[in-house]
């Protein structure tokens, strides 16, 4: 937390489903105010493929690897969601115009592995890089995980024994001193992959479970099923090495779910937030839940911050005593109950009145609040505005035509609270080749969401 603070940050963006034919890029970020390139895109770096969709990224080493003079966060491992590809991207040589390493075929990876449609990269206290897999290569759910020599990064297989994968996958989350992975679930990439459908939902395609591995013997000893809990998404354990403990997002029941070791030895999990959903006319359903799409721990596991996309509120909630969160900032980002557009709401728990439409810059945001990232000290938030392109053009086709935003939000460590910073603005719908999804961001060298210590 007293590293020195941010000044670039690399984020995926995304041209599949806008309707233009261009690759997928990676945008490096000035975010340094003293500069004179302040919110603007620095560099882009076009990846050699269409249509790869572009996620999440990680490392090619770990901060566990600290001390170890030939480890360094040198490289950037960018998985496809849908095209199960992995770019390496190289960020060390030029941390300001990344180069493209190296690429990984979605062959080799069906293969060896038996696994495609990529999400979550952690580097492993081993030196290799492991990437989760949401499906097989025909789209079947399948919940097992690719493993690359740290390296190499080639493929070598996966982690998890012969046969042993989880039905679903998504994120995951590993604390070798209580000797334990945990894993989530979205659903098989042929149920999501084309749209959101609430049949799917009704016939239960959709996960519902967390995943407790033994991080060990590589298999699954515990399923913990999730009471009002559906699409658990993002997982995080407390960053504390010795904590037994940490919260998962349930973006279609909108809950936060703390989960945690028994007294017994084995886990347990808890609802400990959820956000009411809010009835309303000109939607899709009667009822428009929050959308939990992404949370995250400060490094000093005081404040967890979560976005809620379709409200499109951004929360932040003191969690000193994990058991009880208490609420201490919100803001509204955008969304879809804001004042003047198709949403009605008729009741609502929590507001008294619609939001008002979000204007930065004199650009009016659409869409809502959705990957975020926190500095190292904990005092700015960045947030951007697409999740998925295929979900995107659903609920707000306004962002294909316009293109997402990232955003930059002011925390009070002290006693909490959350203040938008009027003069930070970077509008991916100006882009060169026409308006572009951004997705997760990175900073160099790591963040809240990429550290795990042992």
């Amino acid at each position: 937390m007293k590293g020195p603070r941010e000044e670039i940050l690399y984020l995926p963006c995304i041209y599949r489903n806008t309707g233009i034919e261009a690759p997928d890029y990676l945008a490096t970020v000035d975010v340094d105010p003293k500069s004179p390139q302040y919110c603007q895109v620095i560099h882009r770096l076009p990846m050699p493929n269409l249509k790869d969709e572009l996620h999440h990224s990680g490392w090619n080493t770990c901060s566990s690897c600290y001390g170890d003079g030939r480890k360094a966060r040198t490289k950037l491992v960018l998985p496809g969601l849908v095209s199960s590809r992995v770019y390496v991207v190289d960020v060390g040589a030029e941390p300001r115009a990344p180069k493209l390493h190296k690429v990984i075929e979605p062959e080799d990876i069906h293969a060896k592995c038996g696994l495609g449609c990529l999400h979550t990269s952690h580097c492993l206290p081993s030196g290799e890089v492991m990437i989760s897999a949401l499906g097989d290569p025909k789209g079947n759910g399948k919940g097992g995980f690719v493993l690359l020599d740290g390296e190499t990064l080639e493929v070598k297989g996966t982690w998890e024994r012969p046969g042993g994968a989880a039905p679903l996958g998504y994120d995951f989350w590993y604390q070798p001193r209580h000797d334990v992975m945990i894993s989530t679930e979205w659903a098989a990439p042929n149920v999501f992959r084309d749209g959101f459908n609430p049949a799917d939902v009704e016939a239960g395609r959709y996960g519902s479970h967390l995943h407790v591995w033994d991080w060990q013997r590589h298999e699954i000893v515990e399923t913990l099923p999730l009471q009002e809990g559906l699409i658990p998404l993002e997982i995080r354990f407390l960053h504390d090495p010795a904590a037994a403990q940490g919260f998962v997002g349930c973006a279609l029941s909108s809950t936060i779910q703390r989960f945690f070791k028994n007294e017994a030895g084995t886990w347990s999990v808890e609802k400990v937030i959820q956000v009411p959903p809010k009835k309303v006319k000109g939607w899709m359903l009667p009822e428009m839940p929050g959308l939990i799409t992404d949370i995250l721990l400060s490094l000093d596991d005081r404040f967890l911050y979560f976005s809620n996309w379709l409200h499109g509120d951004l929360r932040q909630y003191d969690v000193s005593d994990p058991q009880r969160p208490r609420l201490t900032g919100q803001l509204f980002l955008g969304g879809s109950i804001v004042k003047g557009g198709p949403v009605k709401v008729l009741e609502d728990q929590e507001l008294t009145a619609q939001p008002e439409p979000l204007v930065v810059k004199g650009k009016r945001v659409v869409g809502g609040p959705q990957m975020i990232q926190l500095s190292l000290d904990g005092k700015r938030l960045y947030i951007t505005t697409s999740l998925y392109s295929t979900w995107d053009k659903q609920f707000y086709p306004e962002l294909i035509r316009e293109g997402s935003v990232m955003l930059q939000v002011d925390v009070d460590t002290v006693n909490g609270g959350l203040k938008l910073n009027p003069n930070f603005l970077v509008d991916f719908g100006k882009e060169p080749l026409g308006p572009a999804l951004a997705h997760e961001m990175r900073y160099p060298g790591g963040d809240c969401t990429s550290d795990i210590w042992l």
